[in-house]
């Protein structure tokens, strides 16, 4: 659905229409007090960082600021022993607003608070997608909000969820299922990034899993004749995938890694494992492209005379849009503004630039990108289940020097300083203020659950891409010991 200029226009009465707009500031002053234990939080997740499922100390902590500030906390939830929904307020005539939180961190990531590449010894994972602010910033908006239900005994309830296993995980798809969205009324989430925007848009579905092939182990020297290369397996798999790069639809991307490939070179591997992911914008192509696959994987097997098994790690969504929900978020950022660096800030960011590709000025985290309803992004997240079931919106800022990739050193070493604090304050503040705008504003509520119809289609029905009953909560073990 287009927005048209009579439809920002209603909106725009809406957002102006209560007096009370201008109550809002007290949830930024609430934040500003709350600034410098989230700071804490935040910094307290990125110095243990821990991987998907196996959130156990950052997951605590999320609660126990939560629980402090009067939250009822349900923890284990969807067969998650990290996943969490805390609960403030009543409903009584109000909507339910619901906050995302991440928390888990990416393996082989390890990377100090430096502008030069500085790995920590002894330590493997790390915050590359900013997940320590996104949980930290999450919690402080829902703090926030909670103070100011509490403050003007307004009906209504917040929810925090706290998702675990994002990258590659599905965690919240998981929490779907189990319909605890079902009677949320809209749900608002961030993202860390290099620049501040509300623009709004698709993301690519995907579908993930692991392929092993099981062989027979040989002397590689003395009877390799005796052995079946596991290996060999998935060599000739990646081969055939590579090949039908060619013949798939445009924009699917296929990623893989080869994540056992045998223990020594004079052993006829009689195990290896192959980790695959398949995105692209139509959830349909996914399970297409990912189908051929599989039948790759048994040709590769019939040829190598091996066995291949496959397990599903993830699967999800693209994100549904929400323009109604956009604009909001949008006007909120708009009072926020974005990240003004000290001088230890400008150095620190004009040091690291120096090994990034061709970047932006650093004033762009100053700056606010146009809002758009209509943006492309490449990446995938679990939210997009979320978004196919409640009106959802979110938006980024910029915790990271700009010209910063995801999932690199660079984001890592932005999210354990100050420049990663900065721009996750802001996260919590405009979440906080478009939180209590919707709280105040039923029309606009029913507006976004109208568009949400509108573009889910009136014979959309949930069939999640992943098909699996119980998480996969040891996805990540191998990686992590």
């Amino acid at each position: 659905m287009k927005p048209t200029l009579l439809h920002a226009a209603l909106l725009g009465c809406l957002l102006s229409a209560s007096s009370a707009w201008a109550a809002p500031a007290d949830v930024t002053t609430t934040l500003d007090a709350y600034a410098k234990r989230q700071a804490e939080v935040g910094k307290a997740l990125w110095q243990h960082p821990e991987l998907g499922y196996l959130e156990t100390e950052s997951s605590a902590l999320l609660q126990r600021e939560l629980r402090e500030a009067g939250f009822r906390i349900q923890t284990g939830i969807a067969g998650m022993p990290t996943a969490f929904v805390a609960t403030f307020g009543n409903r009584g005539n109000g909507p339910v607003i619901g906050l995302l939180a991440e928390m888990d961190a990416l393996p082989g990531m390890a990377q100090a608070a430096e502008p030069v590449r500085t790995e920590i010894p002894g330590q493997d994972a790390g915050q590359a997608c900013g997940h320590n602010l996104f949980g930290a910033a999450s919690v402080g908006a829902a703090r926030a909000i909670a103070q100011w239900l509490k403050d003007t005994g307004s009906e209504g309830e917040v929810r925090l969820y706290g998702t675990p296993a994002e990258e590659g995980g599905s965690g919240k798809v998981y929490m779907t299922k189990a319909g605890l969205f079902n009677d949320v009324d809209v749900v608002l989430h961030w993202h860390p990034s290099a620049d501040n925007s509300a623009a709004q848009g698709t993301t690519l579905a995907n579908t993930s899993g692991k392929f092993r092939f099981h062989g027979r182990a040989a002397h590689a020297a003395i009877a390799p004749e005796r052995g079946r290369s596991a290996l060999d397996g998935v060599e000739a798999f990646n081969y055939m995938a590579n090949q039908m790069r060619e013949h798939v639809p445009d924009g699917t991307r296929i990623h893989y890694v080869i994540s056992n490939g045998g223990a020594a070179p004079n052993v006829v591997p009689d195990f290896a494992e192959a980790y695959y992911y398949v995105r692209h914008t139509d959830p349909a192509v996914v399970r297409d492209v990912f189908e051929r696959l599989h039948k790759a994987a048994e040709g590769a097997a019939m040829g190598t005379g091996t066995t291949v098994e496959f397990e599903q790690t993830g699967g999800v969504f693209s994100l549904l849009p929400n323009d109604t929900l956009g604009q909001v978020m949008q006007a909120a950022l708009q009072q926020v503004g974005g990240v003004r660096y000290n001088a230890t800030e400008q150095a620190f960011a004009e040091r690291m630039q120096q090994a990034l590709e061709k970047p932006p000025a650093l004033d762009t985290a100053l700056q606010l990108q146009p809002y758009r309803a209509d943006a492309a992004g490449s990446a995938s997240t679990d939210v997009g289940d979320v978004s196919w079931n409640v009106p959802t919106v979110g938006l980024s800022t910029a915790t990271w020097v700009p010209g910063t990739p995801a999932h690199s050193w660079q984001a890592v070493a932005a999210s354990g300083m100050s420049i990663g604090d900065k721009g996750a304050l802001n996260a919590a503040k405009v979440m906080a203020l478009a939180a209590v705008q919707l709280l105040q504003s039923p029309e606009t509520v029913r507006k976004a659950r109208q568009e949400f119809d509108e573009r889910r289609g009136k014979d959309f029905r949930y069939q999640p891409l992943l098909q699996r009953d119980a998480p996969p909560l040891d996805y990540r073990r191998k990686a992590s010991e």
